[in-house]
């Protein structure tokens, strides 16, 4: 395989005239529509923005596009360079720079990753099956069904990839597919506002035929390259300036904030009075002498998960039998606590439990505290509680056997991705067993990104592909 320095004659090549000029028109294209879009005014201010790293990269990319391109009465600079200086260059970076004229810039699909190795890498615009690529570094850093932008060059048969690499997120990359159109004979559906962006001339003859020719996905990825890097760039340059924060809402919709209620007991109330009234109480379920889950009564429970499919992550809280908490009640010295994760089920908690106690209690204190204020706490937090204080071999076990017996649950319910019906009924059809496809995947690529150390890892969710007959697409 080429090693790291292959092009380093062939950069020194560009800095000549007319290689150097007709580069730099080719770099505009690349990134210049998204640095005027932001108002940044050079390479360097956008390495500062980004990082060099990534800067570095999409120079990579056009450079890597240019090398395909013929210079008018100049030609490739491949060509030109070899003929000039290829005396000084090994047979193996003859071959690779030969490669690289012939490469276009394509959207992948990593599966099957060999680390230190190779990976496979399937073709999301053009189609086709998987083919193994040669890769050392890059298995390192590259997830189970990472999506990604790269040039893929045939080096005497073996496979190996470019330098440019633009990893994109599931929602980016499905805009790319839809783009370029899924699928060998699939035609692009948003190719002209692209152009536009790109300063285009829709009415090129060398572009326009293209799209006569929906089977010619390559010659219309090597003339649209810089589409990649200018939806990375904009992509990652929106999520510094603007970043996205989850909605992090219940299971009723609400969104999180954590409150807790203190009752101080009325004068001469005693704590056996409160816990025989509560341990009568419908809704609520004892975990010890002085604790008492709130819980969602079952009709509810089942009608709001075949009915809810609204956005927003979701903090959900069940217990053994599946039965969704909706706050805790908790008897101390003197005082009776009721925390919930929402104002709405505060002023439900009190609909429901202030009956009860009628005047066994005072009116309570109301203590707020927000999510952000939450975090903020936990991160102040340098050890870990003793309870929790367990070889990581056991926290592993007892982390992934939670997490088998979560998604052995889910497979029986309703999920949003899914149309918000259960995997199992959804895998009984064709467009269903595409979508639990999707959804797997999605899985597996979240579960890869935890950090070593993280007992959640490595957590092999093979069976889930067995349990629902779907293992052939993750070969």
């Amino acid at each position: 395989m080429p090693s790291a320095h292959s092009l380093n004659g062939l950069m020194k090549w560009l800095t000549k005239e007319p290689w150097r000029a007709a580069f730099e028109e080719l770099l505009e294209r690349h990134i210049a529509s998204v640095l005027d879009e932001y108002d940044i005014q050079n390479f360097d201010e956008l390495g500062g923005l980004i990082d060099v790293h990534w800067a570095m990269t999409l120079w990579g990319c056009a450079f890597e596009d240019f090398l395909t391109k013929e210079v008018k009465d100049a030609g490739n600079i491949i060509d030109d360079y070899l003929k000039r200086r290829g005396w000084k260059e090994s047979a193996e970076n003859k071959l690779y720079m030969a490669g690289l004229k012939n490469s276009v810039m394509s959207l992948y699909e990593i599966s099957n990753i060999e680390p230190g190795r190779s990976f496979l890498a399937r073709d999301l615009i053009r189609g086709g099956a998987a083919v193994r690529v040669s890769e050392r570094s890059a298995t390192k850093t590259l997830k189970p069904w990472d999506r990604v932008a790269l040039r893929i060059v045939d080096v005497r048969g073996t496979k190996v990839i470019g330098g440019g690499l633009l990893p994109f997120e599931r929602e980016s990359s499905e805009v790319l597919v839809a783009m370029f159109g899924d699928g060998a004979n699939e035609k692009p559906t948003d190719i002209m506002t692209i152009l536009d962006r790109l300063g285009i001339d829709q009415d090129d003859p060398e572009i326009a035929h293209l799209f006569d020719a929906p089977s010619n996905k390559t010659g219309l990825l090597r003339s649209l390259a810089p589409v990649f890097s200018l939806y990375f760039l904009d992509d990652m340059i929106e999520r510094i300036v603007a970043p996205i924060v989850p909605e992090m809402l219940n299971s009723d919709g609400e969104e999180l904030e954590f409150m807790r209620l203190v009752y101080p007991l009325a004068s001469g109330v005693t704590e056996a009075q409160i816990c025989t009234v509560l341990n009568q109480a419908p809704n609520l379920e004892a975990a010890s002498q002085t604790f008492w889950n709130w819980i969602e009564p079952r009709t509810i429970n089942k009608k709001k998960r075949k009915t809810d499919a609204s956005l927003g992550m979701k903090f959900v809280t069940t217990t053994e039998n599946d039965s969704i908490v909706l706050g805790t009640i908790e008897l101390k010295s003197n005082r009776l606590e009721l925390c919930v994760n929402s104002e709405g089920r505060a002023e439900r908690g009190r609909e429901e439990l202030e009956p009860l106690l009628d005047d066994l209690v005072k009116a309570p204190l109301v203590e707020h505290q927000t999510l952000e204020q939450a975090l903020q706490e936990h991160g102040e937090y340098d050890h870990v509680p003793a309870a929790l204080d367990l070889p990581s071999d056991e926290r592993r076990r007892i982390v992934h056997e939670a997490m088998d017996n979560h998604y052995r649950a889910q497979l029986d319910e309703p999920i949003p991705a899914l149309g918000n019906i259960s995997p199992r009924k959804a895998i009984q059809s064709k467009k269903g067993r595409d979508e639990i496809v999707a959804w797997l995947k999605l899985l597996e690529n979240r579960l890869a990104t935890h950090n070593s150390d993280d007992p959640m890892t490595p957590y092999d969710a093979t069976w889930i592909w067995e349990e629902l007959g779907v293992l052939d697409p993750r070969k």
